[in-house]
């Protein structure tokens, strides 16, 4: 690398040769290389038999990077990056990727040592699970840490600890955990594509978007966010107690003790009020509404079963919150 002269602003304006750009950017030469074919960069100025590369190269290198990590196809990026070459900005569409990339929690991560997670889960290293909490992203490494873990939601993390002081293995948690995922995956999704198709089709109508219908469209994005979670929340508690209660009396009143293995009780018919039906058949589409309420329902009815059988274990250790 090298700097001629001074830039007009009083500055050295530094040259990079490719093999110094990729490594100022932590791209490779290749990928550089590709970029260019792809228009995704600018072209460098020819001197003899050599190509030199700016400061606007490395940044626009540095565009990219931000742009893919935040979910953006090259193709995507090529438009975005072209608009703002034409004078259209990308100061409103940054701000909606912001929005959008921001936090959907006011729950804030925490650290975790290898030894205090023993404690929580009974006293003895288990590794298998803990390889198990850093796959499903209950727990992240952290660099030069090997004794220590990020925990990206105590909240989750807290739950697991107070299912295994009641007795559920950290195998059936995790089979658990995985299984409600999908179902959750599934309710994002289908609230995403309601809420694309009524509300943001109308600001996102141009590729990209301008300034204007980009801000408003990230001011919706803080006004709609807690609603899934809102609804989700209304509605499981409206299927639970119609289902809950029904389930727990059927087995209060069998004869004999409730065991995992005990048979199932009868089909019954319950009438859902049709707004209850029409709400979850949004969130997870008509295809997937029985058996969302079906599983929330017995989720519901296993927890209250452990809180039912916790009081009568004197020994259950205290768990830190």
């Amino acid at each position: 690398m090298s700097a001629p002269g001074p830039s007009p602003a009083g500055r050295a304006a530094a040259e990079y040769r490719i093999e110094d750009l990729a490594h100022a950017s932590g791209a490779t030469v290749r990928t550089i290389r590709a970029y260019q074919d792809r228009g995704l960069l600018p072209t460098p100025e020819r001197r003899g038999r050599a190509n030199v590369y700016r400061d606007t190269h490395l940044a626009r290198l540095r565009q990219i990077a931000d742009l893919l990590d935040r979910g953006y196809t090259l193709a995507s990026i090529k438009e975005l990056l072209e608009a703002w070459d034409t004078g259209r900005g990308l100061g409103g569409v940054l701000g909606l990727v912001a929005e959008v990339h921001g936090p959907w929690t006011d729950e804030r991560a925490d650290r975790i040592t290898r030894a205090e997670l023993n404690v929580k889960f009974g006293g003895r290293p288990d590794d298998e699970a803990v390889a198990e909490a850093v796959e499903l992203g209950v727990l992240e490494p952290i660099p030069g840490r090997d004794d220590e873990f990020l925990v990206p939601s105590p909240q989750e993390l807290a739950v697991a600890v107070e299912l295994h002081a009641a007795g559920v293995p950290l195998s059936a948690i995790s089979s658990h955990l995985r299984e409600l995922r999908g179902q959750v995956e599934q309710i994002a999704s289908r609230f995403l594509e309601f809420t694309t198709e009524h509300v943001f089709a109308r600001y996102l109508g141009h590729r990209p978007p301008t300034d204007a219908d980009a801000a408003e469209a990230a001011s919706m994005v803080r006004r709609l966010r807690p609603l899934a979670q809102q609804t989700v929340d209304a509605e499981l508690a409206r299927a639970m107690r119609t289902f809950a209660t029904r389930h727990l009396e059927h087995h209060l009143a069998a004869e004999g003790p409730f065991t995992a293995l005990s048979a199932p009780p009868s089909p019954v018919s319950v009438a859902l009020p049709a707004e209850t039906i029409g709400a979850v058949e949004r969130l997870v589409g008509r295809e997937n509404a029985a058996a969302f309420i079906a599983a929330a329902t017995e989720r519901e009815v296993h927890t209250r079963r452990l809180d039912a059988l916790a009081p009568c274990h004197g020994n259950t250790p205290t768990v830190d919150q």
